[in-house]
């Protein structure tokens, strides 16, 4: 199938993946008076003397916010809100049909970041949770953190945690395949944006205490030419202060990931990594690798993000569950907590006889995985004092 010629026709066909549909029936004169005026006026005026039961007096308690600026859309870039609108539509859906979150496309004509986290927390008063994607690093490191301290929902950007959570997980089985421990493993990471950063966190999080992060400028050390998001993990990674370029950080390397450009690794740099090497090439559409190519090499488990090869190491694993638990215990923040929680119980879903060096992660269609990531992360949630329910 040529998908981009198909989906560009089912679009026109349906004219919007998501539509309102009403939880009340409005058919006669009683029903209007109940689900609008003048019944309507007793909800609003409890909300108005405690504005925390528009969580159970309206839909806000399931409600997330999808919001885009248009500058970082999939592998296209800055191509402008409009233009974001489809990806936006089908996180929605994504939401629904994994996680019974409902969700809502927003997308905002500005760059800047004043305006930005001006317009979301103006709007946050009714949604139940924030789920940015597609904003251009390094600003939308600032506009998660800014929000971060303004809102009492979670805010949560899922370029860089929802791929940070499935990065992790897929670690965790694929070093139980290899028989290596996460703190003695060197993992290298090729894309040094929001997703390349938050994996990093995530990974030293879990246990690992060999990392070198790599940009179209080499390996991150300390006084050189970065962003202060990239400079911040300079200080806290490559602790030979080796530098130089993907290859000479890939030479010995136990684990390789990529969320960068298709085809810039070789099969001779895949060979120079260490036995039993773990390859994720992450790319998309195209990897860094081909997944034959770094076998060939001697990568003992290799994971992307494509549907079309094992291992797909996709977000639509982790944010409906991460939402769904939060919603339901209401928390205010998602939390590291939370996040090393999914990761676990996302990765804890291949049992030790199912594991396998094509099997590290559950499918995308798989009915466990979004109930057991939102069991975790609700009680995730409430050991670390965010949730209110």
């Amino acid at each position: 199938m040529n998908y981009a010629e198909e989906s560009l026709r089912l679009h026109g066909e349906w004219q919007g993946k998501i539509e309102v549909i009403s939880r009340v029936a409005v058919k006669n004169k009683e029903d209007l008076s109940l689900a609008y005026t003048p019944g309507v006026a007793q909800p609003c005026l409890e909300i108005q003397k405690d504005p925390e039961k528009s969580f159970t007096l309206t839909r806000r308690h399931n409600l997330v916010a999808v919001i885009t600026d248009g500058t970082a859309v999939l592998g296209l870039g800055d191509i402008g809100p409009e233009a974001g609108m489809p990806v936006m539509e089908g996180k929605c859906a994504l939401f629904k049909a994994f996680g019974d979150v409902d969700a809502f496309p927003l997308c905002i004509k500005s760059k800047d970041v004043d305006e930005l986290v001006r317009t979301i927390y103006l709007l946050s008063g009714s949604f139940g949770g924030i789920n940015l994607e597609d904003i251009a690093a390094p600003r939308c490191f600032e506009i998660e953190r800014r929000l971060k301290e303004l809102c009492d929902i979670p805010v949560f950007h899922d370029d860089q945690h929802g791929t940070a959570i499935v990065v992790g997980a897929a670690m965790i089985n694929a070093l139980r395949v290899v028989g290596k421990e996460i703190s003695e493993v060197r993992v290298v990471i090729n894309g040094a944006g929001s997703a390349g950063i938050a994996i990093g966190k995530h990974l030293m999080d879990l246990g690992v205490q060999h990392l070198k992060m790599v940009d179209r400028c080499g390996i991150l050390c300390e006084g050189a030419d970065m962003n202060p998001a990239q400079a911040e993990m300079a200080q806290i990674t490559n602790p030979e202060k080796l530098s130089g370029k993907l290859a000479d950080a890939m030479r010995g390397a136990d684990v390789f990931i990529g969320v960068s450009a298709p085809h810039i690794v070789s099969k001779d740099m895949v060979a120079s990594m260490a036995r039993d090497a773990i390859v994720f090439p992450m790319a998309n559409p195209v990897p860094e690798i081909e997944p034959e190519e770094a076998k060939a090499a001697g990568a003992a488990v290799i994971g992307t993000g494509r549907s079309d090869h094992p291992n797909q190491i996709n977000n639509v694993l982790v944010f409906p569950g991460i939402f769904r638990g939060a919603l339901d215990v209401r928390a205010r923040d998602i939390n590291q907590p939370m996040k090393l929680a999914a990761s676990h119980a996302l990765a804890a879903l291949v049992s030790p006889e199912e594991l396998s060096s094509d099997y590290i992660l559950p499918a995308a269609f798989d009915k466990r995985v979004g109930p057991a990531v939102a069991k975790a992360v609700a009680q995730a949630a409430r050991d670390s004092g965010v949730a209110r329910l």
